[in-house]
């Protein structure tokens, strides 16, 4: 995608794709780098409210690339962006995201969404990802598969990453109660904490193909 080409290869995962992180960091900004000591970041996860699904693989006609600057500009929605880039960038293979959560109740959803913004700011996903799991109240480690993607990053483009708790309803919404999703008449809401430090280093890692 992006240079818009088919392309034959010997393997999969690609042999020559290293796997590349970019460390989530204070501010919304992503980055090579790694933090150092910096606040986490926290949001507000109502399943009354889930955030809605704007294209990606799902069924119908809305599927496939859709803007998601609105979805953006939510409250609990966390995004991370990267410098304008100086060359052309292309990530082919799997994504994997590796967050430092806790939450404030026993069970709870975490997601992941790969974004390619434009240099008109105009924001496309790529691909995404969720994980749901049980949490005590210490911070936890977790990874999210946010699937393989092909794509080639233009020069000028940057890379965003957009993390929340629900991407209704390609996912179903978690009621962060523990108890059964399809009989739970009582949800709750959940705050959530995203660390990135020296000692908890939350990281997205795209495969990039040398050039």
């Amino acid at each position: 995608m992006g240079a818009n080409v088919w392309r034959d290869e010997r393997e999969w995962p690609l042999e020559r794709a290293k796997p590349t992180p970019y460390y989530l960091r204070s501010g919304g900004v992503l980055a090579p780098e790694p933090p150092v000591d910096e606040e986490s970041d926290g949001y507000v996860y109502d399943p009354q409210n889930p955030v809605p699904t704007h294209g990606g693989a799902i069924l119908g006609p809305r599927a496939g690339a859709a803007r998601q600057n609105e979805i953006e500009t939510r409250s609990d929605v966390l995004v991370y962006t990267t410098s304008p880039l100086a060359q052309d960038l292309e990530a082919t293979g799997p994504v994997r995201l590796i967050l430092h959560v806790s939450t404030t109740v026993p069970n709870t959803d975490f997601t992941g969404k790969l974004v390619d913004v434009h240099p008109d700011g105009a924001a496309y996903n790529v691909s995404d990802g969720i994980l749901r799991r049980a949490y005590n109240d210490d911070p936890a480690e977790i990874a999210l598969d946010l699937w393989p993607t092909s794509i080639v990053f233009f020069r000028g483009h940057r890379i965003r990453l957009e993390v929340s708790s629900s991407n209704f309803p390609r996912f179903d919404r978690n009621p962060n109660t523990g108890r059964d999703i399809v009989t739970e008449a009582r949800p709750i809401t959940a705050q959530q904490k995203i660390y990135h430090s020296r000692v908890m280093p939350s990281r997205l890692i795209l495969p990039v193909v040398p050039r």
